[in-house]
């Protein structure tokens, strides 16, 4: 049966006229999803038992527990749900406590398609992309259990899980809104980051939503991206900055750029000056991530695996500091969950193993 959970208000309206409901008990039906969070129909008591009958007939509320978890020294969780396309998959998602606030980091594919050679994720391969309901359980089923544990309930997302969020645009873009909307959840999107390599459908999502948007760029010359990256074939980060340059980011929106810094590959004087050239005048920030021990043990082979040295904590701090010292604020991002895989591009379902 089809889940109500991912309905838009005017689809859950269209649900109740279906089920000999009035109209307005479609904005009931939104308030018991996204604002009560039921996870069943017998908590709708305002609504009659002749139309949860129905409801129940032909839905179901759409909500699924994990099947496990994990749990880091540094006490990031990490959560395997199973969804359901047209055969039973696996993704993970990345629960990140710190001092008074939480993260969430979902996603928004079961495996990914861009297959960036430095990812993880990338060697599962794409199995489907996961609708806004799977999407908005992740959310959902791990705020509960945070508030239940006396944990810090979510404060912030990030749609930087498995997959690429722009290839599942529509999903995406219905699940911000739900997430946002006054019917919904009524976040404000500065709460709310999400991720791309850079596809053309990120124009959908500039001019469809106001959350914020990180850029995963990595290497600023545009052929030596492309080694590691296939996405720059498809839009080049030249384009992907030109675009950007066309919307405001002087406000509270924000775009940021990941970069995972390798030894003399890409974290060179000759990069730092290409970064400053590519991004001068834009209003953002980079952030650079430390490339992990674990990646390097399990990318696609020994012979690719080489190519990946992490550069160490002094050239970081070095890049970090000519960036932001020439007008490019830059900072380190701290690294969380390594030990249990759930770092950025160590999601590969090893919860499912």
């Amino acid at each position: 049966m089809e889940p109500l959970l991912g309905k838009t208000l005017a689809e859950l309206q269209a649900v109740a006229l279906a089920a000999g409901l009035q109209k307005f008990a479609g904005k009931q039906l939104a308030e018991w999803l996204y604002v009560r969070r039921a996870a069943s129909f017998d908590e709708m008591t305002n609504i009659s038992l002749k139309g949860r009958k129905a409801l129940k007939e032909h839905y179901t509320i759409g909500r699924h527990a994990p099947v496990k978890e994990a749990v880091s020294t540094d006490g990031t969780r990490k959560y395997l749900f199973e969804i359901s396309n047209s055969n039973p998959q696996f993704v993970e998602s990345v629960y990140i406590p710190e001092d008074d606030r939480a993260t969430l980091c979902v996603s928004t594919q079961a495996g990914c398609k861009m297959g960036c050679r430095f990812c993880m994720t990338g060697t599962l391969g794409f199995h489907g992309h996961l609708p806004a309901a799977e999407i908005l359980n992740q959310i959902f089923e791990i705020d509960a259990m945070a508030v239940a544990d006396g944990r810090e309930p979510l404060s912030n997302i990030v749609y930087m899980g498995e997959g690429e969020p722009m290839d599942n645009i529509d999903e995406v873009l219905r699940s911000l809104e739900i997430m946002t909307a006054p019917y919904g959840c009524a976040w404000s999107p500065k709460r709310i980051t999400v991720s791309t390599v850079g596809v053309p459908a990120m124009k959908c999502f500039l001019d469809e939503s106001e959350c914020h948007l990180a850029v995963s760029l990595h290497n600023p010359f545009s052929v030596e991206r492309a080694l590691i990256m296939p996405a720059e074939k498809i839009m080049p980060v030249t384009e992907v900055v030109a675009l950007l340059r066309n919307y405001d980011w002087s406000h509270q929106r924000r775009v940021s750029f990941e970069y995972i810094c390798w030894a003399g590959q890409n974290d060179t004087p000759r990069h730092a000056k290409e970064l400053l050239r590519l991004l001068k005048g834009l209003n953002c920030r980079i952030n650079l991530i430390r490339f992990h021990e674990g990646v390097e043990t399990v990318a696609r082979s020994a012979k690719e695996s080489r190519h990946f040295p992490g550069s160490d904590e002094k050239q970081m701090e070095w890049l970090r500091d000519y960036l932001t010292s020439n007008g490019l604020t830059t900072t380190i991002r701290r690294s969380r969950g390594e030990d249990i895989l759930a770092a950025c591009g160590m999601l590969v379902n090893s919860l499912n193993a």
